[in-house]
């Protein structure tokens, strides 16, 4: 494969959807909506939200998964819920953790109050080490990190500062798009 870097391939931070730390769930899911607009015909969609602290520095990330456990509050206290999302549970156990820790019983009929008391800090999650990647690295480095650690993007640094975002969707869609103009 060609020699790419990260940078060439990123969504600039300046063109990523973000918020600031104290926004709420609601400001967040318009955010994201609004810069789904904007987004570059080379880029697919994206599904998260940046946040920013006050100098405007990303300190965290809200993902679809996020929003939905923020709207049902008693996830925080279903320990098993991290423990049983890699094995193969029947449909009864599922069930079961749902009546038992009484998920979902009214979560939607508040939903607009919901989203506009949740903060975005307290929903937020700050990326793992290993979800970070430097702007001059490799796409080889940054395709075996996303393969093996199975994740959605990576936050792109130069030197201290994340300056953007390197979302699956656009790797896969360079490697096709590579595939594609092989004479075979």
């Amino acid at each position: 494969m060609q020699s790419i870097k990260v940078g060439e391939l990123m969504v600039p931070v300046a063109e990523y959807a973000a918020v600031s730390e104290e926004a709420t769930l609601y400001d967040a899911v318009l955010a994201l909506e609004e810069a789904q607009k904007k987004i570059l015909q080379e880029h697919q969609k994206y599904w998260s939200v940046l946040v920013l602290d006050k100098n405007q520095r990303v300190v965290g990330k809200i993902g679809r998964w996020d929003i939905l456990m923020a709207i049902e509050p008693r996830y925080k206290r279903v320990k098993e819920l991290k423990e049983t999302s890699r094995f193969g549970f029947s449909p009864e156990f599922y069930k079961s953790m749902l009546e038992d820790h009484g998920l979902w019983r009214n979560p939607l009929e508040d939903l607009c109050k919901k989203a506009a008391a949740v903060k975005v800090k307290e929903i937020m999650t700050t990326p793992a080490e290993g979800k970070y990647i430097a702007a001059d690295a490799s796409l080889n480095e940054a395709i075996h990190r996303v393969v093996t650690g199975k994740y959605q993007s990576l936050l792109v640094m130069r030197g201290e500062t994340i300056v953007g975002v390197l979302l699956l969707s656009d790797i896969y869609r360079y490697v096709c798009d590579r595939i594609k103009v092989c004479r075979i």
